[in-house]
């Protein structure tokens, strides 16, 4: 009985100091490009995503034109109007590079 009492409180120790589960940002990313109507590969969207931060932080993009630009000509046909296009790009920003999303603020105006 003594070890059964043990065995439990060592799990229970365990589960106590265990790491919390991380979210997989890239699946978060893919359901809110979901929401906008946005589909295609989690993996690939993912990569858009990334890419485009990478562009942003290199200055191979200047501004959210140009980013969303890229990111409508990596679109599937069908999902790349500009809307779209501007959509995915904020939910890049905001996933892989939150930093960024400032840039977005002079394209609304």
């Amino acid at each position: 009985m003594r070890r059964v009492i043990v065995g439990i409180a060592a799990a229970a120790a365990a589960l106590a100091l265990a790491a919390p589960a991380q979210a997989d940002p890239d699946t978060d990313f893919t359901n809110e490009l979901h929401n906008y109507g946005i589909y295609g590969q989690k993996d690939y969207n993912a990569w858009i995503g990334k890419i485009a931060c990478k562009r942003l932080y290199t200055g191979v993009d200047p501004d959210a034109h140009k980013s969303a630009q890229f990111i409508a000509n990596q679109l599937q046909k069908g999902q790349n109007s500009t809307e779209q296009a501007y959509q995915f790009l904020a939910a890049a920003l905001r996933t892989y590079c939150p930093e960024k999303v400032s840039i977005l603020l002079p394209a609304e105006q």
